[in-house]
């Protein structure tokens, strides 16, 4: 508000960002007449950095960074300044200078006076990425204004073991409208599979000319790197909006134009010019029974039976539009004839033949495993479940034995002290009683021990049965949304694949049909000039029609089989559905 250019503001960045968020284009316009500076907060006691390039969207003149950190604000950082001799110093955008300009770092529309970029990336291959083998892969960012800004656009298939010359050919990744090109910047970055950063490359968006080209990368300080390089093609394109596209291509491929132009012209002439013969002859045929009465025919004359023979100009024209009414009765076998010529017929994945896919084997292979284990398990417990039970008989029966050796010694041992004093046998009755007491208790013993031993394995036996039955369940429930996921991602792929065949089966047709055109054209050079002309002229007409036809009939019939090829896959995926029970 002062308007001191001499002075200068300091912000720290949660102020500048509260500036930013509330008024953006007054923001702007301070950064107009004043310095402004940006400072980390207090709170980033790791060093780490801020995002630099949201406050240069405001034209913030300094923006402050831990330069002891190196992270991906760093690296953009170096990346912005490395295009202007890493002096330090970039002139902000005309219209961030000029006080009748006025700028909001929100818009999402086109700014007045600047033109809008369209820019097309498309990763090829990649060259002594890493002396390792391991796999590689490369992200695609766009940073700039909010609506430029776009993280990880896209991001390769990772290469397989091949870190020296990978090849990834991925679809080309398309920034439509890139609203302020002076303020953006395009970065490369290479891992690998695990994650490990290998090297990177950021180029401001109006540094970078059309083409292919070999970018040599740089370490996380910007630093080059010896031979580490991608090779990608590239497309920097003036933004058109959609409207304006015919218009645009039109202007920058006139002979296309003009060549599209001429065959719908042909085309309409076409349609037109049978109509007028048929007017023409609707008028010959209501002459004819006037010129007839001149001549002395018969009756049949008047009719106009036998007009045509009296007029030599006319039959070789009449003939020509008279030979295609037998043809247009064929050309529908004809037509499908050469359609199903190049046709390729497309079979849906069977059940089968999903459950033969790599994943869903290995998953059946982990429950196999899973399920060999949990037995496993079981058959242990079992095992020293016997072992105890073993022991505790021996126990039993150890001690019966002892016990009954010391009655059946002290009865000996009495029966003979009586036998020497002579006194009766009271006692072998009471050692009797004793003996089978013990053998009544060894027996009870041994009872309860086999009960209880049979009740545990019942309990046990149960225990592995549950368990069991629910580990069925629950591998049959993941077998199930595995297959049904490996289904989607192959009816996906075939899918995709069928849109590629069609657009061959579309070419073949063409070049088929180019060459029937061909030899019609090499047998009419064999007649005289004028009817060669006449016919040749017949022949192009007749081929642009057959054509759009062909054409027609065959976009027909491919959406006639991928109707059917979705309605297999939706069948695919209900019997999967419906054979839960089934999947083992």
């Amino acid at each position: 508000e002062r308007n001191k250019s001499f002075e200068m503001s300091s912000f720290v960045e949660t102020k500048g960002l509260e500036q930013l968020t509330k008024s953006p284009v007054e923001f702007v316009e301070y950064n107009k007449m004043q310095l402004s500076r940006i400072y980390p907060k207090g709170t980033r006691v790791d060093s780490s950095n801020y995002m630099p390039q949201v406050f240069w969207n405001a034209g913030c003149q300094m923006v402050a960074l831990n330069f002891q950190t190196v992270d991906l604000s760093m690296q953009i950082n170096m990346g912005m300044y490395e295009y202007n001799g890493k002096s330090g110093y970039r002139l902000k955008p005309e219209f961030m200078r000029r006080p009748d300009k006025h700028f909001d770092p929100f818009t999402e529309s086109i700014v007045d006076g600047i033109v809008a970029n369209t820019l097309s990336v498309k990763i090829i291959s990649g060259q002594f990425l890493s002396d390792k083998k391991v796999g590689t892969y490369v992200e695609v960012d766009m940073f700039g204004l909010p609506v430029d800004t776009r993280r990880k656009a896209l991001k390769t298939k990772t290469s397989q073991g091949n870190a020296v010359n990978p090849v990834w050919e991925e679809e080309t990744i398309v920034f439509k409208k890139v609203v302020l090109p002076s303020l953006a910047c395009l970065r490369l970055a290479v891992y690998e599979e695990g994650g490990k950063f290998i090297g990177h490359r950021i180029l401001p968006v109006s540094a970078i000319r059309p083409g292919y080209h070999y970018i040599c990368l740089r370490n996380e300080r910007n630093q080059p790197l010896t031979l580490p390089a991608l090779f990608v093609y590239i497309e920097v394109k003036d933004y058109v909006p959609d409207t304006y596209a015919d218009v645009i291509e039109a202007l920058s491929n006139p002979i296309r134009y003009v060549n599209l132009m001429e065959q719908r012209a042909k085309q309409l002439a076409a349609l037109t010019l049978e109509d007028e013969e048929e007017v023409k002859k609707e008028i010959d045929h209501g002459d004819a029974p006037s010129e007839a009465n001149n001549e002395p025919r018969p009756t049949p004359a008047e009719n106009g039976v036998n007009y045509t023979a009296s007029l030599t100009p006319k039959p070789a024209t009449q003939v020509v539009h008279s030979q295609p009414a037998p043809g247009s009765v064929k050309a529908p076998a004809k037509t499908e004839d050469l359609i199903q010529s190049v046709l390729t017929e497309v079979e849906a994945q069977t059940i089968e033949e999903l459950k033969q896919q790599k994943s869903f084997v290995k998953l059946q292979k982990k429950h196999y495993k899973e399920m060999k284990d949990l037995v496993k398990r079981h058959h242990k417990k079992t095992t020293d479940l016997i072992k105890e039970h073993t022991a505790k008989y021996n126990e039993i029966q150890n001690d019966y034995l002892r016990r009954r050796a010391v009655l059946e010694k002290t009865a000996k041992r009495d029966s003979k002290k009586r036998s020497e004093t002579g006194s009766p046998d009271h006692s072998s009755s009471t050692i009797e009683q004793e003996l089978a007491a013990l053998d009544s208790e060894m027996t009870q013993k041994l009872v309860e021990l086999k009960e209880k031993q049979q009740q545990q394995l019942l309990n046990l036996r149960q225990e592995q049965y549950y368990s069991e039955k629910y580990q069925k369940r629950e591998h049959i429930k993941l077998l199930i949304q595995k297959l049904t996921d490996v289904a989607e991602e192959c009816q996906n792929s075939q899918l995709k694949k069928l849109k590629e065949t069609c657009e061959k089966e579309k070419k073949e047709l063409k070049k088929k049909m180019d060459k029937k055109r061909q030899e019609k054209i090499t047998e009419a050079k064999s007649k005289d000039k004028n009817q060669m002309e006449e016919e040749k002229t017949e022949m192009i007409r007749s081929y642009i029609q057959e054509v759009v036809q062909y054409i027609k009939r065959l976009e027909d019939a491919q959406s006639k089989r991928q109707e059917k090829l979705v309605e297999k896959h939706k069948e695919i995926r209900q019997q999967i559905l419906d054979e839960k029970p089934k999947v083992k």
